[in-house]
Order: structure tokens, then C-alpha cells, then sequence
């Protein structure tokens, strides 16, 4: 048997190995790891020492519970049920650059995928969406257990500090596609084409929408318009690409609609925003966006489709909700205009904002860092430096 671990974790997989492997294989176990750590351990970092082969072999024959291991590093009891070599590795302290993703959780979701989708619509299940721009709004919004996660072409204002979403490439797009597909696992993405990508021909569309798959990392993807996109909405939906519709206010449009107005106010506008929605489902959208249409509009519009509607501003009646991260978590400055279907639920910018303030003040007057915050030496370690300091 031949184990190449780092020494440093030795001692505490001694005790792991004593309490999960028969005493046959535990001895001949034993004995390798101590010919490979014997002559190291005890002269590791002092911020990675642990106890002895020998001391942790003692712990390991304590009076604990079978069913209970312990870790030297942390002394938490861990269940005995967990994987042998990720609950001891997940156990051990960090002491720099370590994976953004953090701990993973316990019970951990199930993958959204279409059929996913279809079957929550099909029970009635709201579907929730909402957009990330990077790998920090994707991550806590797949954590927090959202269905889908749009990449929206609104990160032109949101993230990169742009007038409106006409200015954002799809180049731009596809890198935070892809930024944000690392920070989810489990919610179903969506990447928004952005204005140029997706107009001038199918064809045109297509290839933005499988740059969208293979370069962004994204599942599906989301276009404006009605009934003139359908021939380009069939391209994409026939090539197996998901396709997520978007009609009534298409902010890419708004220099035609005279700015971001309320569409379907009256009759015929409603009867354009319906036939619209018909148009796109029957050229294969999988659901589609209703957005800035009366509630009372958009619920019978939904009851008139065989697939979701994803209302924004448009409405309990719809078959899910979508909105854009930043607005509702509140992370924006004061003053800033906001759509009235916009519910504010949370103050992230006043929390970053104090804390940042806080960190400054703590620079200026030397309170940061506080002992707790750095790292120690050994005395006699310190005082043969400071002697040779002397003498640079």
C-alpha cells in the first residue's frame, strides 16, 4: 500500500483511518504513513502542526463514540456518515487563497433543466429568475435557490456603468456569461443576446447563440421581439438551443417605443402583445417574458399560452418572476431612479457602504490590523532576526 499525503494532515488522518478501516489494514496503513511522516511532522509550519502519529493514535483510542470522529484541527465532532477523505480535508484550517465557492451544502440541489421548468409550469409552480453579472451575484442566487438565472444584457448599466443596454457587446456579454456560469451549479442559465447580435438574420443569431453555449457556459438563450423574430427564434430553438422570448416593453427597442413605457394599455396594444406571445410559442420558445404589461393583461395572456410567462412588472398572474439583482437587493446609491414593479428587498449598499467606511477608519487611526489578524513567529525566531537585521 503506498499513500502519498502531505504530512502536514497526517496525525489527524491517523485518527480517521483508526476509526473506519478493520485493524488488519489499519496497522499496515499506519505503519506507511509513518515511514512517509515520521521525520516531517514535527518540524512543520507552526500554523499547520498537529499532534504526533503516536498522540493521535492515543485520541483515537479514547472513549468516543463510534459513531463520532474528531478533527485535531478543529475539534468538531463530524459525523461518521461523510465521505473519509473530504470530511477530513473539508476539516482543515486555511491559512491563504483558498476556492471562492466556499463550503458546499449539505443537501444540494437538484440541476434546473428544461424538463424541470415544464414540469413546475405544469403543477403550477412560480418559476423565480433572476439576473447575476458575475461569479459573486451568480453564486449567492444559486445558493439562495433560484430556478433560473438570466445573464441580462442590463449588466451594461448594473455592472459596467453604461447609459443603456444598446452599448454592451456580445463579447462583453459572454464573458460575464461565463464568470457567472462558474458561480452556479444548479439554476438553469440564460444568456441574453444583446442588440447586433441577433437581428441582421437567423443565421446571425444562431452563431451568437451557440458562441452563447460553447464560450459562455450558458444553457439557453433570451431575445426581443415578437411575431418578426419567429423565423429567428425557430433557427435557434430547431439547432437545440432554449430559447427565451421577450415581448411587450423590449428595452433594446426604446428609442422606437419613445423610451421605457407601459405596452398593452389599451386593446389593441394588448391584442399586439398577445399575438406577439403566440407567435414566439409557436416558434418554439420554451417560456417567455412579459414585461411592463397591466397584471390584468398579462394574466390573461398567460392563461392563452401552453408555456410560462416570466412577468416583470407585469404582475402575480404570470407564471414566474423576474427581476435584476442589483435593483432588489438594493445595492445602488441614494437617488437613484427606479421602476415602480421594483421591490426593494434589501439595503446592500448602506451595509457596503458602513463597512467600507468602518475599514478606512480602522487604516487611519492603526486598529486594523489588531493582533488577532495577523500571523505570529516564534520568539527566539524573532529575536535571531532582529540581530541580523543589524547588519543589512
Amino acid at each position: 500500500m503506498s499513500l502519498k499525503l502531505n504530512c502536514k494532515f497526517s496525525a489527524t488522518f491517523f485518527i480517521f483511518l483508526k476509526k473506519n478501516i478493520p485493524p488488519k489494514n489499519y496497522q499496515m496503513a499506519s505503519r506507511t504513513l509513518q515511514r512517509h511522516c515520521a521525520a516531517v511532522v514535527p518540524q512543520v509550519h507552526p500554523m499547520y502542526r498537529l499532534p504526533s502519529a503516536a498522540a493521535a493514535t492515543t485520541l483515537a483510542q479514547s472513549s468516543c463514540a463510534p459513531s463520532r470522529l474528531l478533527c485535531s484541527s478543529t475539534r468538531q465532532p463530524l459525523s461518521a456518515s461523510q465521505p473519509l477523505f473530504s470530511a477530513w480535508k473539508s476539516q482543515q484550517k486555511r491559512y491563504s487563497s483558498h476556492s471562492p465557492m466556499g463550503t458546499p451544502p449539505v443537501n444540494a440541489r437538484k440541476k434546473v433543466t428544461i424538463g424541470t421548468l415544464r414540469a413546475m409550469y405544469k403543477r403550477g409552480e412560480p418559476i423565480t429568475m433572476i439576473t447575476a453579472h458575475d461569479f459573486p451575484s451568480a453564486h449567492v442566487a444559486d445558493a439562495a435557490g433560484m430556478d433560473i438565472i438570466l445573464v441580462g444584457d442590463s449588466l451594461a448599466m448594473v455592472a459596467m456603468g453604461m447609459e443603456d443596454t444598446s452599448e454592451v457587446l456580445l463579447e462583453e456579454m459572454i464573458v460575464h456569461c461565463r464568470s457567472v456560469a462558474r458561480g452556479s451549479k444548479s439554476s438553469f442559465i440564460i444568456g441574453d443576446l444583446p442588440m447586433g447580435s441577433y437581428e441582421i438574420a437567423p443565421a446571425q443569431a444562431l452563431e451568437s447563440a451557440i458562441r452563447y453555449i460553447k464560450e459562455g457556459r450558458a444553457h439557453g438563450v433570451k431575445l426581443e421581439g415578437g411575431k418578426e423574430m419567429a423565423p429567428t427564434i425557430e433557427k435557434i430553438a430547431t439547432a437545440g438551443i432554449p430559447v427565451l422570448g421577450h415581448v411587450g416593453l423590449t428595452p433594446q427597442r426604446m428609442n422606437s417605443l419613445g423610451g421605457f413605457r407601459v405596452q398593452g394599455k389599451t386593446s389593441s396594444g394588448a391584442m399586439k402583445v398577445l399575438e406577439d406571445a403566440l407567435a414566439v410559442q409557436e416558434a418554439g420558445c420554451f417560456a417567455v417574458v412579459l414585461e411592463a404589461v397591466p397584471a390584468e393583461v398579462a394574466a390573461l395572456i398567460t392563461q392563452k399560452l401552453s408555456i410560462p410567462t416570466i412577468g416583470i412588472g407585469a404582475g402575480n398572474g404570470c407564471s414566474g418572476q423576474v427581476l435584476v439583482q442589483i435593483d432588489m437587493t438594493g445595492n445602488y446609491p441614494p437617488g437613484r431612479f427606479i421602476p415602480k414593479f421594483v421591490k426593494r428587498y434589501g439595503d446592500v449598499w448602506s451595509e457596503s457602504f458602513k463597512a467600507i467606511e468602518t475599514y478606512r477608519d480602522e487604516v487611519k487611526s492603526r486598529q486594523f490590523p489588531a493582533p488577532e489578524y495577523t500571523y505570529p513567529i516564534a520568539k527566539e525566531e524573532l529575536e535571531v532576526f532582529t540581530e541580523a537585521v543589524q547588519d543589512v
